[in-house]
């Protein structure tokens, strides 16, 4: 009955940082069934573990290689390999003991109460990173942030040139940046960059 406790515990926590944090943010639904079948595959792995001879430090080794494996087969956002091991520790966090406490419990909220803070739309806001590559090949740094900061509309906090090329005349370059309030990039720059970017 304890361990059935555990499992519904689980259950409630993934489902709140999945369905009630994550994706109402991103909107990304093949992380949907990455996450609970991390956190569902971890806890019935864990529970196992629990209750056999095994080492609790054998299987903590594999989870660790076969995250570090999911994880360089295909590129994701930091912020979703944070929700990718939250699943993961609240899974641990049901798996390994054998009664539910006041502890685990708070644990599990605690891990999904961080990620709604630290992933919250309104927490640094106004900070945006970007990918751009600006059809003139730009070799004076102070230069090319002052034209970032009139494209983009915002105050630079961090860029780094990727490459120049200064036979096509382009420039490689990633940015960050804080959008100045009511700020709008000017049209004429749409046909100056290509970009590609997120929020940071």
């Amino acid at each position: 009955m304890n361990q059935l406790v555990l499992v519904a515990v689980d259950l409630a926590a993934i489902s709140l940082l999945t369905f009630g944090v994550y994706f109402p943010r991103h909107h990304r639904r093949d992380l949907i069934a990455a996450f609970l079948g991390v956190n569902v595959g971890v806890l019935a792995v864990a529970t196992t573990l629990s209750s056999a001879s095994v080492g609790i430090g054998l299987g903590m080794g594999l989870f660790g290689v076969l995250s570090i494996i999911r994880l360089r087969s295909y590129e994701i956002a930091q912020h979703e390999i944070a929700y990718y091991f939250s699943a993961l520790a609240i899974g641990l966090l049901a798996g390994l003991p054998t009664s539910l406490s006041a502890l685990t419990a708070a644990l599990m909220g605690l891990i999904v109460l961080t990620m709604y803070v630290a992933d919250h739309p309104r927490l640094f806001g106004r900070h945006r990173q970007q990918s751009l590559r600006l059809d003139s090949a730009y070799t004076d740094e102070d230069a090319l942030r002052a034209y970032l900061e009139v494209l983009l509309g915002g105050r630079v906090v961090n860029l780094s040139v990727k490459g120049v090329d200064l036979v096509n005349d382009t420039t490689q370059v990633e940015v960050r940046y804080v959008v100045t309030e009511g700020a709008r990039v000017p049209e004429e720059a749409g046909s100056a960059v290509t970009r590609q970017g997120a929020r940071a």
